[in-house]
C-alpha cells in the first residue's frame, strides 16, 4: 500500500532526493544552505537522504525536507546549478502524502516490535489505517491525486482485509485493556452494520469454542492425575497403602477443578477493562496474565499461547525494506529447530543478564 502511495509522486520524490544530494555534496553548498536557514530563523538543521530500498527512510526524507520548503527556492536564487527545486504545488502534495505515510510508519513500528507482544496490538493499528483510507476516499474536497492514490491503496487493503482475521480479533480481546469493547468499537467502523454484527458473533463464537478446548484439555489432564494416587509403602509389610495426606490432596484437587457455574472467560469479559494508571510505562499483556494466573487458571494458559504469537516474523527494519532478503548458504542450511533454538537462546541470555537488543539505524 505504501508503494502505491509513493508511486503517485515518484517525480517529486526524485526532485527532493536530488536536492538533498546536491546540497550535501560539499561543505560550501551545505554552508550556503545553512545560512539561509539561519536567516529565516528555522529551528531545524538537518536534511535526511533516503535509502531507496527502505520506504520509511523515504518518508523521513520527505517529512524533514518539508521543514525547509522555504529555503530551497532561496537557495536556487544563489546557486544557478541547482535545477531540481520542487514547486509550491509539489510541497502541497508531499505534505498530504506524508500525513498518510505517518500512520503507516507508526503502525509498522508498533506491530514489528520484538521486545513485547504484538498480536493484541494489530487490530487497533489496522483499524486506524482503514478509517484513514475511508475518510480520505470519501472526502470530495481532497485533491484528485489523493483520491487516485487512496483508491489504489484502499483496493489493496480491502483485498487482504476482506475476511476477518479471527486470531487478531481474539488476541485483542485477550488484552485486558480491550476485551470485547475493542471489536464492538472497531468493527462497526470497518464494516457495514450487518457485516459488523455477523463478524462480532463469529469472533465471540470462536473465542468460546477455543476456550472450551482448553477446558476439555484441563479436565482430561486432571482426571488422569487423579488415577495416580500417591502411594506410601509400609516398610515392614512391603504393602502399598494410600496415605491420609494424598487422599486429602486429591479431594482438594477435585474440589478446585469441578466445573464452575460460570466460566473464567465469562467472568473475564464481564469485568471492566483494565485501566493503566501509569501511562508512561509500557503495558505488557503477557505479564498481566502471568500475575492473574491464579484467578484465571485455564484462560491464562490460552492467553499465553495466543499472545505469544508475533504478528510479524521479521524485525521492523526488514519490514520497511523493499529490497530482497539476503541469507547466506550457511544460514540457509540450518535445521529449523536449530534456528529456533539459537533465537530463543539468545533472547533468554539477554533477558537473564539484562542486556537490551541494540536498535539498528534504519534510516540508511
Amino acid at each position: 500500500m505504501v508503494q502505491e502511495g509513493l508511486s503517485r509522486i515518484a517525480y517529486i520524490i526524485e526532485d527532493i532526493h536530488e536536492s538533498v544530494l546536491f546540497i550535501n555534496y560539499n561543505e560550501a553548498r551545505l554552508r550556503a544552505f545553512s545560512e539561509i536557514v539561519q536567516q529565516l530563523q528555522l529551528p531545524h538543521r538537518k536534511l535526511v537522504l533516503e535509502c531507496k530500498t527502505r520506504w520509511n527512510s523515504t518518508y523521513e526524507m520527505l517529512s524533514s525536507a518539508i521543514l525547509f520548503k522555504e529555503v530551497f527556492p532561496r537557495y536556487q536564487d544563489r546557486e544557478p546549478r541547482y535545477t531540481c527545486c520542487p514547486s509550491n504545488e509539489d510541497w502541497v502534495m508531499v505534505e498530504k502524502v506524508c500525513t498518510i505515510l505517518e500512520v503507516f510508519d507508526s503502525a509498522t513500528r508498533i506491530i514489528s516490535g520484538s521486545e513485547y507482544p504484538t498480536s493484541n496490538l494489530f487490530l487497533n493499528e489496522v483499524y486506524r489505517i482503514k478509517v484513514l483510507l475511508d475518510k480520505l476516499h470519501g472526502d470530495e474536497t481532497e485533491a484528485p491525486f489523493i483520491h487516485d492514490m487512496v483508491g489504489a491503496m484502499k483496493t489493496k487493503f480491502d483485498k487482504y482485509w476482506g475476511e476477518c482475521n479471527l486470531l487478531m480479533a481474539i488476541a485483542a480481546i485477550l488484552d485486558p485493556r480491550c476485551k470485547m469493547t475493542v471489536i464492538e468499537y472497531c468493527f462497526p467502523k470497518m464494516y457495514s452494520k450487518e457485516e459488523a454484527r455477523e463478524k462480532i458473533k463469529k469472533v465471540k463464537d470462536a473465542l468460546y469454542e477455543l476456550y472450551d478446548e482448553y477446558v476439555a484439555d484441563m479436565y482430561s489432564d486432571t482426571s488422569t492425575q487423579s488415577e495416580q494416587i500417591i502411594d506410601n509403602t509400609d516398610r515392614r509389610s512391603g504393602v502399598k497403602v494410600a496415605s491420609g495426606w494424598s487422599e486429602f490432596i486429591q479431594h482438594v484437587k477435585s474440589a478446585q477443578t469441578s466445573k464452575p457455574q460460570q466460566s473464567e472467560l465469562s467472568n473475564y469479559l464481564e469485568e471492566g477493562c483494565h485501566i493503566c494508571e501509569d501511562m508512561s510505562t509500557p503495558f505488557d499483556a503477557l505479564e498481566w496474565w502471568r500475575t492473574s494466573a491464579l484467578k484465571y487458571r485455564i484462560l491464562s494458559k490460552m492467553a499465553r499461547d495466543i499472545l505469544a504469537i508475533p504478528i510479524s516474523t521479521v524485525a521492523s527494519e526488514a519490514t520497511f525494506s523493499a529490497g530482497g532478503r539476503v541469507i547466506d548458504a550457511y544460514r540457509a542450511s540450518l535445521n529449523a529447530d536449530t534456528v529456533q533454538t539459537l533465537i530463543c537462546g539468545g533472547d533468554w541470555c539477554r533477558s537473564l543478564h539484562g542486556v537490551k537488543r541494540k536498535n539498528k539505524n534504519m534510516y540508511g
